[in-house]
C-alpha cells in the first residue's frame, strides 16, 4: 500500500483533493470512451458513407443516402413495397415480439413475485429456481430450447411416446414467433421478478393489516393498495423489458435463425446480416439501421429516467 500511497499523495498535492475522484474515474472513462463512444462515432461515420471498402477513409461520402434507402417505401405498412423490405419486416417483427414479450413478461413476473412473496414452503428454493435462467448465456438458453423443440427433440419424443405425431415447431411462422417470445420470457423473467419482489417486500405490512381490519377483500387490496404502491417498480420493469426486447438478437438468431423465411427476423439480426453475413457486406446501410435503432433505445432510456425521477418526487 505504501508503494501506491506515495504517487497518489503526489498527484493529490499537484491537482488538489477535490479533483482526486476524477483520477480514480479516469480509467473507467477511458475504457468507456474506447469501447462505447469511439464505436458510436465510427458507426455514425459509416452510416454517412457508401461503397464496400472496410476503412472509413476509403469510403465515399453519401450523406443521408443510406437513411433514404431504408426509408424508401411506397407504403411503410407493407414491407414488400419497400426498397429494403427485410429491414421493415424486421421492424414489424420486432414490434410484434416486443409487445408480446413485454405484456406477458410483466404479467408472469408480477404473478410469480406475488406468489414468492407469500409464506410458502421452499420459498427460497423457488426464488433461486426462477432466477437461475438469468445466469445462463442467451446462446446456451437458445441451444437448450432448440434441443427440446427440434424435430427429433425432447418434446417431440414425449409426444410420439404418448401416441401423437411430431410437431414442426419452427416451420409454421406463428409457432416460431410464439417459441421465440416464450424462450425470451423464460430466460429473463427471473430478473424482473426480483425487481417486483423487492417492491412488494418494501410495502409496509401495516397497510394490509388495516385493510383486513376494515374487511377489505384480498383482490380489492391488491388492486387498491399493492398495484399503486408497486407502480414505480412496474414502470422500471416495463421500460427495461422494452429496451431488452428491442435489443434481442442472439436468443432468436440461434433458436430460429430468423425463420421460417423472415417470420422471426428482428432488426438487430438484419443489421448483423447486412454488415457481416451477406455476400455483399454493406457497412453503411447497417450503420444507418443501427443509428435508427439507437435513437429508439435512447428515447426509451429517456422515458425510463423520466418515470424514475417522477417516482422519486414526494406525493
Amino acid at each position: 500500500m505504501k508503494v501506491l500511497d506515495i504517487p497518489m499523495r503526489a498527484v493529490q498535492n499537484a491537482i488538489g483533493e477535490r479533483r482526486m475522484p476524477y483520477v480514480f474515474l479516469l480509467p473507467n472513462f477511458l475504457l468507456f470512451g474506447l469501447f462505447v463512444f469511439l464505436p458510436l462515432i465510427l458507426n455514425v461515420g459509416y452510416s454517412l458513407t457508401g461503397g464496400s471498402k472496410l476503412y472509413l477513409s476509403e469510403r465515399p461520402f453519401v450523406g443521408l443516402g443510406q437513411y433514404a434507402t431504408l426509408l424508401d417505401c411506397t407504403n411503410h405498412l407493407q414491407p414488400s413495397t419497400c426498397r429494403e423490405d427485410h429491414f421493415w419486416r424486421g421492424v414489424y417483427n420486432t414490434i410484434t415480439f416486443v409487445v408480446l414479450q413485454v405484456v406477458f413478461m410483466v404479467l408472469f413476473s408480477l404473478l410469480t413475485a406475488v406468489v414468492l412473496n407469500m409464506k410458502i414452503r421452499g420459498r427460497g428454493f423457488f426464488r433461486a429456481v426462477y432466477f437461475f435462467p438469468v445466469l445462463l448465456s442467451p446462446v446456451v438458453v437458445a441451444l437448450i430450447w432448440k434441443w427440446i423443440l427440434q424435430r427429433e427433440g425432447l418434446l417431440n419424443g414425449a409426444i410420439t411416446t404418448l401416441g401423437g405425431e411430431k410437431i414442426l415447431f419452427f416451420v409454421e411462422p406463428g409457432w416460431a414467433m410464439f417459441w421465440a417470445v416464450f424462450v425470451s420470457i423464460w430466460a429473463h423473467m427471473g430478473f424482473y421478478t426480483l425487481i417486483l419482489l423487492a417492491g412488494l417486500q418494501a410495502i409496509p405490512a401495516d397497510i394490509y393489516e388495516a385493510a383486513e381490519m376494515d374487511g377489505t377483500k384480498k383482490w380489492r387490496a391488491f388492486h387498491r393498495l399493492t398495484l399503486p404502491l408497486l407502480m414505480p417498480n412496474l414502470i422500471v420493469v416495463i421500460v427495461l423489458s422494452l429496451i431488452k426486447g428491442v435489443q434481442t438478437f442472439d436468443e432468436v438468431f440461434v433458436l430460429t435463425g430468423g425463420g421460417p423465411g423472415t417470420a422471426t427476423l428482428l432488426v438487430v439480426q438484419y443489421i448483423y446480416e447486412t454488415a457481416f453475413s451477406n455476400q455483399v457486406q454493406n457497412f453503411g446501410l447497417a450503420g444507418a439501421a443501427s443509428v435508427m435503432l439507437g435513437v429508439v433505445l435512447f428515447a426509451l432510456t429517456l422515458l425510463q429516467l423520466f418515470f424514475a425521477r417522477k417516482g422519486e418526487k414526494p406525493t
